[in-house]
């Protein structure tokens, strides 16, 4: 039997912590006196992570820091993260529902910008730290989304050919990221309109549309 797998990103997908991260960025930014806008964020550095984000942002805004200071910008962005995390649940409401169901039939997995810690924390917080046989942060591999190495280390841990998995993302980023490396796509319009998602091979508006069934029918076409 071919075994087959899903493998999904985390902000924007699973847990509604984008806009968690943003007060994050925003709040350590603020302090050194610099801004970050909402549709800024979301338009130019979601996708990236932490410390890519932060030296996209310096060059975008001309400014230098050493490399001691953009360590601790980083180490206080996930200060500030982590202790928002802690006040409050953050995976959207039908995430647990859909693990459920699609575990009875596939291998399962996520490929994240995010750090490892930070991804397994809030799966533990939810219970949900056994329903997937693989995590992969952004710290796990060399290169980041959109470069393919998230989602090709995700489905080589998971003994799954590429072609054999679906990927679900939130963004052109990690779409480009899942289809470099051979994955059929799930755009969720939970960031972006679905104009933005169209290189997905499907788009839906909520975790609740995505069925064992879609899922099989998206690897049925080669």
């Amino acid at each position: 039997m071919i075994r087959r797998g899903v493998v999904f990103d985390f902000d924007g997908v699973l847990a509604d912590s984008e806009g968690l991260h943003l007060a994050a960025f925003q709040d350590v930014l603020a302090a050194r006196g610099w801004t970050l806008a909402r549709a800024t964020y979301f338009d130019r550095y979601l996708g990236f992570d932490d410390r890519d984000l932060l030296k996209a942002f310096l060059v975008d805004h001309d400014l230098q820091v050493a490399d001691a200071e953009l360590d601790e910008i980083v180490a206080e962005k996930g200060r500030n993260y982590d202790a928002r995390v802690h006040a409050g649940h953050i995976l959207f409401p039908a995430a647990a529902a859909c693990v459920g169901r699609l575990r009875v039939r596939f291998a399962l997995g996520i490929a994240s910008g995010s750090v490892h810690d930070e991804i397994a924390d809030i799966l533990r917080a939810n219970h949900l730290e056994q329903a997937f046989d693989v995590v992969i942060g952004a710290d796990d591999v060399p290169r980041s989304k959109p470069a393919p190495d998230p989602y090709a280390a995700a489905v080589a841990h998971l003994g799954v050919r590429p072609e054999d998995a679906v990927a679900i993302e939130d963004s052109h980023w990690g779409l480009t990221s899942a289809r470099a490396a051979g994955l059929r796509t799930i755009g969720i319009t939970t960031s972006y309109p679905r104009h933005a998602l169209t290189s997905a091979d499907a788009v839906v508006d909520s975790l609740d549309e995505v069925t064992p069934e879609l899922i099989m029918r998206l690897l049925a076409v080669r």
